[in-house]
């Protein structure tokens, strides 16, 4: 028997309280003296118990006390038999045993329901995410999908041939939505940002994150075309033109 299977099903405890059927019984025993893990996990258990025991002790009222005391002062009280008195001793033993071992079951029972608690509040946390992202796509795909939304394929030149950018812009509602999925990677020092061009000056709609699916831009009147370049990380106040990798013509 494994060190890993007698301490995951408990088998110290019931091996304390002298649970475990004969087998079990020796079989712990000879792994408590092979591994010292296990000689110092049941010491400590044992140690446990016994200061529960201290903690738990009811201590008779002082009544009783010199009651008892003056009855063995009479030379005429009849002392029990040692039999019933070993067996007096045996049961209070039993019954404090019993005590223990409830008050560590419910130990063990309070801190499961606790660490089911947690996971309970860990799981809501998790589905109202899970609710936050569904209405938010749920949102999106409307827009994109919507009769006034108009996809604009930007694809990349000589300097990014792999950029492909839809773009969905729809007029009546001001918006612009960015799939960006098929952008390269940048290092981390870089960004894309995307302008659009009105009357030959170039407005910036804002930054474009290749690890977001669509990325909701600023919608600019009267533009003429959109544009995306390579930009210090942070964004520009203005396009480098050099780095122009992908536009389309509204």
């Amino acid at each position: 028997m494994d060190r890993k299977k007698i301490l995951e099903e408990g088998l110290l405890e019931k091996y304390l309280l002298d649970e475990l059927s004969e087998t079990e019984n020796q079989q712990v025993t000879i792994a408590i003296a092979k591994d010292q893990v296990l000689r110092q996990a049941f010491e400590k258990l044992e140690a446990d118990f016994e200061a529960m025991a201290f903690e738990n002790a009811i201590v008779p009222p002082l009544k009783v006390k010199e009651r008892l005391q003056m009855q063995l002062d009479d030379p005429k009280v009849q002392y029990l038999p040692q039999t019933w008195l070993m067996v007096a001793a045996s049961l209070t033993v039993i019954f404090l045993l019993s005590t223990f071992w409830m008050y560590y079951r419910w130990q063990q029972t309070e801190e499961n329901y606790n660490n089911l608690q947690d996971q309970t509040t860990v799981l809501q946390e998790r589905l109202n995410t899970i609710e936050e992202n569904y209405t938010t796509t749920n949102q999106q795909l409307q827009r994109i999908n919507g009769p006034q939304t108009i996809p604009l394929v930007l694809n990349g030149n000589d300097l990014s041939p792999s950029a492909r950018v839809v773009a969905y812009v729809n007029h009546d509602k001001k918006t612009v939505l960015v799939n960006t999925q098929s952008l390269p990677n940048l290092p981390e020092d870089k960004t894309y940002q995307m302008w659009s061009d009105v009357n030959g000056e170039m407005i910036n709609m804002g930054l474009v994150s290749p690890e977001e699916e669509l990325v909701t831009l600023n919608y600019i009147e009267d533009a003429e075309s959109l544009n995306i370049t390579i930009e210090p990380a942070g964004g520009n106040d203005h396009p480098t033109v050099e780095q122009l990798i992908a536009f389309a013509t509204l």
